[in-house]
C-alpha cells in the first residue's frame, strides 16, 4: 500500500468517502424525525428526559436547564426522544414506573396526557420527515426549475411490449391506468413499478384517441449513481433531438405545491413496491438496509453536495413511511394502540400493550435482520 493515509482519509476512502456521508445523511434524517416528536411533545406540555441521535453509549452531550439530556451516541443507526414516564427509548409503557411517578412528573408524563396529544406527538416524527423532503424539493424546484419531457414517443423498441401492443413513434400518452399524464416522467412513474401487470394506455395518434394495453417487463438499468436497478419498461423512448424537452420554472409558492405532489408520488411508489414485494412480485435486492444506504451516500457525495441533499430527501420519506408501519416500537404501532383506545373509550390494558410491544419488537428485529442479510450476502 503506497499511500496508507490516502487509503484511510482520501476522498474515495471508506472513512471519508462512505462512512462520513452515511453518518451525515442518517444524522440529518434522524434529527429531523426526533425533533418532530420533541417539538410537538413540548407544545403539548410533555416532559422530555432525553433527546438522542444514535443508540448505545453516549459519546458526548449536555443537560439543558429544563432537565432534558441532549446527546450523541455511538451507534448512528437511529435515535430517540425519551419522554417522562417511558420505560425505554421506544416509549414502551411501564405500569410500575407510571404509578411511582411524583405528582409533578405525573402531570407532564407522556402516558398521562390526552389521547390527541399523544397521537399528535407520535405522528409528528414521520410528518417532519415528509416536511423535510418537501422543503428540500421546494428549494431545488425554486432554484433550478425542472426539465421535463412531453409524453410523445420518439422510438418503439423492436420485440418490446410496446411494439406488441401497437405503439408507434409520434403517439402521445394522455392517460395511464386512468391517470392523466403531462410528462414522460409521469408515464415512467406508473410503468416502472408495475412490471408484470397489464396496463391501460390512452394515447393520441393523428388527432384520434386510441386505447392500448401493454405489460411492462423487468429490465436491468443503471441509475444516476451507477447502481443496477430492475424496473418495469414497455420499450418506448424519447430523445433530446425530438424537441420534447422543456424547462419548467416555479415561483416559491408553486415550488412548494410541486414538492408536495412529488413527495406524494414517492410515498405512493414506495407503498406499491412494498406491497408487491410482500406478494413476491418484486426483487428483494431492491430493498436496501444500512450497508446499501452507506454505499449510496458515498456515491452521492462523489457527485457533489447537491446529490447528497437529494439523497437525504429520498431517505427522509422512506424513514417516515417505515415508521408508520403498524408495529411497535415504530410510531405506527403506537398509533394503533391509540386507535384502540379511541374505540374502547379507555386505555388499552398495560399488559396487552406490553405483549404487543414484545411481538412487534421481534417482527421489526426480524425485518432488520432480513435487510442486513440482503446487504451483506444475498444481493
Amino acid at each position: 500500500m503506497s499511500d496508507p493515509l490516502g487509503y484511510l482519509f482520501g476522498s474515495e476512502s471508506l472513512l471519508v468517502g462512505t462512512l462520513l456521508p452515511f453518518i451525515l445523511v442518517l444524522a440529518v434524517v434522524v434529527f429531523v424525525h426526533e425533533m418532530g416528536h420533541f417539538l410537538v411533545g413540548r407544545l403539548c406540555g410533555i416532559g422530555v428526559q432525553a433527546f438522542s441521535v444514535g443508540f448505545g453509549p453516549e459519546l458526548f452531550g449536555y443537560t439543558a436547564r429544563n432537565g432534558t439530556r441532549w446527546k450523541i451516541c455511538a451507534i448512528p443507526l437511529g435515535g430517540y426522544v425519551k419522554f417522562v414516564g417511558d420505560i425505554n427509548a421506544a416509549s414502551a409503557p411501564d405500569g410500575k414506573a407510571i404509578s411511582s411517578l411524583s405528582e409533578a412528573d405525573s402531570k407532564v408524563a407522556f402516558h398521562t396526557q390526552a389521547l390527541w396529544k399523544r397521537a399528535a406527538t407520535i405522528f409528528a416524527g414521520p410528518a417532519f420527515n415528509f416536511l423535510l423532503t418537501i422543503a428540500i424539493l421546494s428549494f431545488f424546484f425554486a432554484s433550478y426549475g425542472r426539465v421535463v419531457a412531453d409524453p410523445t414517443i420518439a422510438e418503439v423498441m423492436p420485440d418490446s411490449p410496446a411494439a406488441a401492443a401497437g405503439f408507434k413513434p409520434g403517439d402521445r400518452f394522455l392517460e395511464v391506468e386512468g391517470t392523466k399524464v403531462d410528462t414522460f416522467s409521469d408515464v415512467q412513474r406508473i410503468v416502472n413499478g408495475r412490471s408484470g401487470d397489464e396496463l391501460s394506455f390512452l394515447i393520441e395518434r393523428d388527432g384520434r384517441r386510441i386505447q392500448l394495453h401493454a405489460v411492462p417487463e423487468v429490465k436491468e438499468q443503471t441509475d444516476a449513481l451507477g447502481n443496477k436497478i430492475r424496473i418495469g419498461l414497455i420499450g418506448v423512448t424519447i430523445t433530446r433531438d425530438s424537441g420534447n424537452y422543456r424547462r419548467v420554472e416555479y415561483t416559491p409558492l408553486e415550488s412548494v405545491g410541486a414538492a408536495v405532489v412529488e413527495t406524494g408520488h414517492i410515498i405512493s411508489r414506495t407503498g406499491t413496491f412494498l406491497k408487491r414485494m410482500v406478494m413476491g412480485r418484486e426483487d428483494k435486492c431492491q430493498l436496501g438496509g444500512p450497508v446499501k444506504i452507506a454505499n449510496m451516500a458515498g456515491q452521492a457525495a462523489q457527485h457533489g453536495f447537491e446529490w447528497l441533499v437529494q439523497l437525504i430527501a429520498m431517505l427522509s420519506v422512506g424513514i417516515g413511511l417505515f415508521n408508520l408501519f403498524p408495529l411497535p416500537p415504530l410510531d405506527g404501532g403506537h398509533l394503533v394502540i391509540y386507535a384502540g383506545e379511541a374505540v374502547l373509550g379507555r386505555p388499552v390494558p398495560v399488559a396487552m400493550q406490553e405483549m404487543f410491544f414484545r411481538v412487534g419488537f421481534f417482527v421489526v428485529l426480524g425485518f432488520m435482520g432480513f435487510v442486513f442479510y440482503n446487504d451483506l450476502f444475498a444481493c
